[in-house]
């Protein structure tokens, strides 16, 4: 682990919500590519992303969503609504969920006037200075527009490249907690043959997450089963469990 990460202890649980900012995306003309990798991102360094909510460029929906989960999880991310237009609201949102001030921010101003050549850093482009009162700077390596971060909470940009870029800023300072370990079992048998087994394996494994998930290839019906804990012994009883129902179900006639 990076020596400049914040330190959790080996038991802790380190969790996450990302809020998912914009009308482009409920209408489905933008497709949401930051959910899937914000999740193999929080779960490689050992924090758990456990909540994702959509929502429409309306302050109102912002704040709530913002003030309900930063006390519900450790982090909380948000991506969209941080450029120059006029809806590209999520700074003012975060600022009036904090109950701060916003305004141009120097070291932002600063940053962009030694980006863009002199006389085109409009008034619009301006509008991504604007950072709340008591807010730090997230590094945007792609593009020099800076997110930033109040409280626990991440605020970045929806474009997926400057999304990570920004992810990539901020990791270090993340406190991390017990990495989630999994084993994924194929098995060529349909979900059904397999759920009563599945089952009492879940039963006699607290601790252990077991997912089954049906897929079908040319009409023949299989299962991926996804066994997930933060235990490795208990993690290799569970996959045994769950191998030993599989045998005993493809035994059966």
């Amino acid at each position: 682990m990076d020596e400049s990460r914040p330190a959790g202890s080996q038991d802790e649980i380190v969790t996450a919500a990302f809020v998912v900012i914009g009308d482009e995306i409920l209408s489905g003309r933008t497709k949401d590519k930051n959910i899937g990798y914000l999740a193999d991102y929080l779960t490689a360094i050992g924090i758990d992303l456990c909540e994702v909510r959509i929502v429409p460029d309306i302050a109102e929906r912002i704040v709530d969503a913002v003030n309900d989960l930063r006390t519900r999880y450790t982090y909380v991310f948000t991506s969209g609504g941080i450029g120059p237009t006029h809806d590209d609201i999520t700074a003012d949102s975060i600022a009036q969920a904090f109950g701060v001030p916003i305004d141009h921010d120097p070291r932002a101003v600063a940053i962009l006037k030694n980006f863009y050549p002199e006389g085109q850093l409009t008034e619009a482009r301006l509008r991504m200075a604007r950072i709340p009162e008591g807010a730090e700077l997230i590094e945007n390596s792609v593009s020099k527009a800076p997110g930033f971060r109040i409280g626990n909470v991440h605020v970045m940009a929806g474009i997926p490249a400057i999304m990570q870029a920004m992810l990539d800023a901020i990791a270090p300072t993340l406190r991390t907690g017990r990495k989630m370990l999994s084993h994924t079992v194929d098995v060529d048998l349909p979900e059904s043959r397999i759920a009563a087994g599945l089952k009492a394996a879940q039963d006699a494994h607290g601790g252990v997450l077991i997912g089954s998930y049906p897929r079908s290839i040319d009409g023949r019906f299989s299962t991926q089963v996804v066994v997930r804990a933060r235990d490795e012994t208990l993690l290799r009883s569970a996959v045994a469990a769950v191998e030993a129902a599989v045998e005993a179900a493809g035994a059966r006639t």
